[in-house]
């Protein structure tokens, strides 16, 4: 309620109590607060018949549903459903790793830390995921390596992390959702075989490690062996072991030249050596969900705190510092969304959106997220007529769909929400038909 408002009551209040007559100002005041609270009031109900209408008990039966929606601006919540209880969120761990990213990584990716030693120059890896990727094929490292005259060494700096996260699906590891994290990424951290008129394999360094044969794995578990079907026509990722040997190994393919290592010597006057814009990796992740990106992200994150490559650090510094104020704190395990082991509420969810839409503008927000009917993991979903109302994210497990982002009103209006689904049985296209009808209700009725 407004405070001028407030103010003006108060003040009447006391009038009326010395005096016990009532001011035409103080009747005023009584049905401006009427008219708002019966608004108010008439909105939220609103909310819960689109939500009996549109979500039956049916819908609830045999799974755990969690629902919360606010309004941003008035920091009113509007329907709430659970939303204070924990889920496992898949995906929309995204989100998280999405604020941790836009607090604490610069406007370009930071593709290496560098320094001279003498005519040495020394590289050392930041996790920066875009070096040759398929999808941004980045070159930057590259130019730069072939622009030095003298020797060059590579420094390994200290990572902490698995190459694989806990609680991962183990039988995934030769899936491209399942691509390693490493301290300098090249190539996405996946080998692409491509059928063209012969097979062409990237990068060459594993073309002899291809085994034409129609295995159920791509992949030899314990080694780079990749197994390729040769009547398949389409392209495929399979992720690589990663090493530090590895790492050398492929960066001295592509330039060249062998490089020296530099493990044993500090990087001292290190600097950074800029990428492409940040945004562009993060659009990359919201929107096609890429695990691989997220992880490196907060790998990221990680090495512009300390000379440590930890995602764990990473996310125990951000929940310290500018989520120490969410109510439930989560058990968050890794960037992507991949592990089970991860649980946030609905509630911490609208949190961070609310969060990032007070200090991100709109316009900016919304293009780095998949927007209903248009893009990404939401291309086929939650299409509007005819602008897209969802900006959001989506996370999906086996048994489990959720959905958090904003919803934009007929009247122009943003919603902030968090719509989590975990165990049930039936078709993910079920649950998702369900609520798509319920967020159309209420983008047409609120």
């Amino acid at each position: 309620m407004d405070n001028e408002v407030l103010n003006s009551m108060n003040y009447h209040i006391s009038f009326f109590k010395i005096t016990g007559k009532l001011t035409g100002k103080f009747v005023f005041c009584i049905l401006i607060i009427s008219v708002l609270y019966s608004c108010a009031s008439a909105g939220k109900s609103s909310l819960r018949k689109i939500s009996r209408d549109t979500l039956p008990k049916s819908f609830y039966q045999n799974q755990f549903t969690g629902i919360l929606i606010l309004d941003p601006e008035k920091q009113d919540t509007l329907l709430s459903r659970n939303h204070d209880k924990y889920f496992t969120p898949a995906s929309n761990t995204k989100l998280f790793t999405f604020y941790t990213a836009l607090q604490l990584l610069p406007e370009q990716v930071p593709v290496v830390n560098y320094a001279y030693q003498g005519d040495t120059l020394i590289i050392s890896g930041t996790g920066d995921p875009t070096q040759f990727h398929p999808y941004f094929q980045d070159s930057t490292l590259f130019h730069f390596i072939k622009k030095h005259n003298g020797p060059i060494a590579i420094k390994h700096p200290s990572f902490e992390d698995n190459p694989l996260g806990a609680g991962w699906a183990w039988e995934d590891f030769d899936q491209y959702y399942s691509a390693e994290r490493s301290a300098l990424p090249l190539y996405g951290n996946v080998v692409r075989l491509i059928k063209e008129d012969s097979l062409r394999v990237t990068p060459s360094l594993f073309r002899e490690q291809v085994i034409p044969a129609a295995f159920s794995n791509q992949r030899s578990q314990g080694e780079n062996i990749f197994f390729y079907d040769p009547d398949r026509i389409d392209t495929l990722e399979i992720p690589f072991k990663t090493d530090s040997t590895l790492t050398r190994k492929l960066l001295e393919s592509a330039i060249r030249q062998p490089l020296l290592n530099a493990s044993k010597h500090p990087l001292e006057d290190s600097r950074i050596l800029p990428g492409i814009p940040t945004d562009s990796v993060l659009k990359r992740m919201m929107q096609e969900s890429d695990n691989f990106l997220a992880e490196q992200l907060l790998l990221m994150v990680s090495a512009s705190l300390s000379d440590t490559l930890s995602t764990k650090k990473a996310r125990e510094f951000i929940l310290s510092m500018s989520l120490s104020d969410l109510r439930q704190m989560p058990r968050w395990v890794d960037g992507s969304g991949l592990s089970r082991y991860n649980l946030f509420t609905p509630e911490s969810m609208v949190h961070v959106l609310t969060k990032l839409y007070r200090q991100i503008p709109r316009q900016r927000l919304f293009a780095l997220l998949a927007a209903g009917g248009e893009s990404g993991t939401l291309e086929d979903w939650f299409a509007g007529n005819p602008k897209p109302y969802i900006y959001a994210k989506s996370g999906t497990l086996g048994n489990n769909y959720n959905l958090s982002g904003y919803l934009i009103t007929r009247k122009g209006k943003v919603l902030v929400f968090s719509f989590m689904n975990n165990h049930f049985r039936k078709p993910t296209s079920e649950i998702k038909t369900q609520m798509q009808a319920f967020l159309q209700a209420v983008r047409d009725n609120y």
